[in-house]
């Protein structure tokens, strides 16, 4: 099993989760991070500190987000991985909790 970052993440960015993981399994794009399947170890320490409830247990995604399992996988062969904090996107909070944010996805 793994965790899967989703909707919420989009235009925030936040990176406490990617401090915490023990074995460096996020990668970063323009606007969104993504969890690595083959590498997640299933700890859970990331979903907690994500201040947008963002990061799911694959197997307790919500309802029409399941797309995020691919999109996860797809995104992190390509993507370059995050190891340290970041200050998230400005205006991170204004976008905190607004659904359907997948059209806005920089790839």
């Amino acid at each position: 099993m793994t965790f899967v970052v989703t909707d919420n993440c989009i235009k925030c960015k936040y990176t406490d989760c990617v401090e915490v993981c023990p074995v460096d399994c996020f990668y970063e794009g323009p606007n969104f991070l993504v969890i690595h399947p083959d590498e997640c170890i299933d700890c859970a320490l990331c979903e907690p500190e994500c201040p947008a409830v963002a990061i799911y247990s694959e197997d307790e995604i919500p309802a029409g987000m399941e797309n995020f399992i691919e999109l996860n996988a797809e995104l992190a062969d390509i993507w370059p991985n995050i190891t340290e904090k970041k200050d998230p996107l400005p205006g991170a909070e204004e976008w905190d909790g607004k659904t359907g944010k997948i059209a806005d996805l920089e790839r």
